[in-house]
């Protein structure tokens, strides 16, 4: 774990700088006064400059000052990735991964996006990028070490028909659009150990099963399907679209998926035995280390405006202490 302090908003910082005009404004002062005393031949006051008043009141405005340009401690965390390996996340993006169970229930891409995440973390060690699927295979993000670049993809990017798919038939999915991945720089070049994750309702267009087997030969494959007979497409109303049934062939299709592929088909409720095969896809390999992306800042301003408050009370108070001071005992 590697911190250093940052700032968050630096031009907050000119806050302190206002200390600058009354010492200014007190120093030409304390020049003109002086220069006056020496005209007249007056003596300088008995007590002086009030020196640790004037280092109280500059105090306060440089804790003010750094307080508002946010300082924060921000953690980097360095980790052993392999760079023999990488997995890709496709998730459906097509219109029916927007059916739910009901108006107010998660629908299939939620579900998918949240397997997403937890699949990820069961293999840290491997670099995992994000793409959609319609029918086409769009990158959302390249094989990445960051699990927290990972999650922010998933969550804010990944969104249903974002972007629409070319065609306008009532169902984009099209499997056979994952032939294009092993050739595209989806993967990099020293990862000999690849894996696709699937994250799919099933309901594709028919494709060509052994043409796709051998586009993605030497490639593993890990499909988790979201998908319910009794899930439908609602309306901002809450009212089901009547266009949009669930398709009773999809099981079979992933299951024709599955077979060309020389992959595995697992329920949504069943992501424990997903993550083992998953894993079991990649085995071991040598690792090497790696700085994460991901950065954690923990804030620090409120600790400096909590101290800005003891020279302020220092000033408040010395007053009432000089006009009272403590008796002695003889």
């Amino acid at each position: 774990m590697l911190g250093a302090v940052i700032l968050l908003t630096p031009l907050g910082g000119l806050a302190a700088a206002a200390v600058l005009l009354p010492f200014t404004a007190g120093a030409i002062a304390y020049r003109r006064v002086r220069a006056v005393r020496a005209a007249l031949g007056l003596l300088a006051p008995r007590h002086g400059t009030d020196v640790v008043a004037l280092v109280a009141l500059a105090a306060t405005f440089v804790l003010v000052g750094v307080a508002a340009a946010q300082p924060a401690l921000s953690h980097d965390t360095a980790q052993r990735v392999r760079k023999d390996a990488a997995a890709l996340f496709v998730l459906d993006t097509s219109r029916s991964m927007a059916a739910s169970v009901g108006p107010t229930g998660r629908t299939r891409l939620a579900r998918a996006k949240s397997a997403a995440m937890a699949l990820r973390a069961t293999i840290p060690d491997v670099e995992s990028g994000v793409a959609t699927l319609t029918d086409r295979v769009l990158p959302n993000l390249l094989p990445v070490a960051d699990a927290a670049s990972f999650d922010a993809t998933v969550e804010r990017a990944v969104g249903i028909e974002q972007p629409p798919p070319r065609s306008t038939g009532v169902r984009a999915t099209t499997y056979g659009a994952l032939a294009a991945i092993p050739g595209t720089g989806f993967f990099a070049g020293s990862a000999k150990h690849r894996a696709i994750v699937l994250l799919t309702d099933g309901e594709s267009q028919p494709f060509d099963p052994g043409a796709l087997g051998r586009a993605l030969d030497g490639v593993g494959v890990v499909i988790v399907r979201f998908w319910d007979r009794h899930e439908s497409i609602f309306e901002p109303s809450g009212r089901p679209e009547s266009a949009y049934r669930p398709d009773p062939s999809a099981p079979a299709m992933l299951d024709a998926l599955a077979a060309a592929t020389g992959g595995r088909v697992f329920g949504e409720a069943d992501l424990g035995r997903a993550s083992t095969q998953l894993r079991t896809l990649f085995g071991r390999g040598p690792t090497t280390p790696t700085l994460a992306r991901a950065r954690r800042e923990t804030s620090l301003a409120p600790y400096v405006a909590l101290a800005a408050l003891v020279p302020l009370a220092f000033l408040l108070w010395r007053p009432r202490l000089r006009r009272n001071p403590v008796s002695r005992v003889t």
